[in-house]
């Protein structure tokens, strides 16, 4: 199958610093890609450089088999890349409706469009219709962010990524810091986005998630590719080999 994203040959340095050096990466749609790496590995440059965030220095990006430039996050956007950082960017004060719209808020129409006032219900109803499509439980979208759990919080985040139809989901550690249940429900949510066809990179340090979700498995080291693996069929020694450069080591041998 095409790619939906593919990149090939991306560098980014900062001063002194060469963060990527001749990367190439790509996913497909209905595919789930665990991006994995030590810490300084180059992940978060990549997601950063799909997202429009960080323009490569040298390298090419095709979308759907064409290619096109990603300068700037709404690049990106326009593509149909969405990305979920770690942070979540969500208010707190604000309900799930208001979180999901914010930015993008519906209007009321005749007579009151003149008067710009939102359509609050509208945008519960479709608040709700969204999470329980993407079997999200959430009893109430009237309830404040800052009442959810993490991994509820982690939901409302990527079901906002969603509104504009994205092809391509980034998600950026999305079970860093949760518990044993909410990381489960977290994870559910990835093969969702999955079976609803839609491309997922996943940054994460957590193999056991990794190993759980992922269709393949990309190694960054150094800023380098260091390994495609895939995750059905990989050995877990082989990827932390990739991860910290002793592939292909003798049993012994010091790095």
């Amino acid at each position: 199958m095409t790619p939906i994203l593919r990149l090939a040959g991306i560098s980014k340095r900062y001063g002194a610093v060469q963060a990527l050096r001749d990367v190439d990466f790509a996913v497909t749609e209905g595919e789930v890609v665990a991006l994995v790496g030590d810490n300084g590995a180059g992940k978060s440059t990549l997601i950063k450089v799909m997202a429009g965030v960080e323009p490569p220095d040298s390298g090419t990006v095709q979308f759907a088999g064409e290619p096109v430039s990603i300068q700037r996050p709404q690049d990106a956007t326009r593509l149909g890349i969405a990305t979920v950082y770690q942070d979540l960017a969500l208010c707190d004060n604000l309900h799930v409706a208001g979180n999901l719209f914010l930015g993008s808020e519906l209007l009321l129409g005749r007579p009151w469009r003149y008067l710009r006032l939102t359509d609050k219900v509208e945008m519960a109803r479709r608040a709700h219709d969204l999470l329980r499509t993407l079997r999200v439980e959430i009893p109430d979208v009237r309830t404040e962010v800052a009442a959810l759990s993490g991994g509820q919080r982690q939901a409302v985040a990527i079901a906002r990524s969603l509104l504009g139809d994205p092809k391509v989901v980034l998600l950026d550690e999305p079970t860093a810091a949760l518990g044993v249940a909410q990381t489960a429900q977290v994870l559910e949510l990835v093969v969702e986005l999955r079976r609803r066809g839609h491309g997922v990179v996943v940054i994460s340090h957590n193999l056991v998630d990794v190993f759980g979700v992922a269709d393949r498995i990309v190694v960054l080291r150094m800023g380098r590719n260091a390994g495609d693996f895939p995750a059905k069929r990989a050995a877990r020694e082989d990827v932390v080999a990739a991860i910290t450069g002793l592939a292909g080591r003798p049993a012994g041998a010091r790095p």
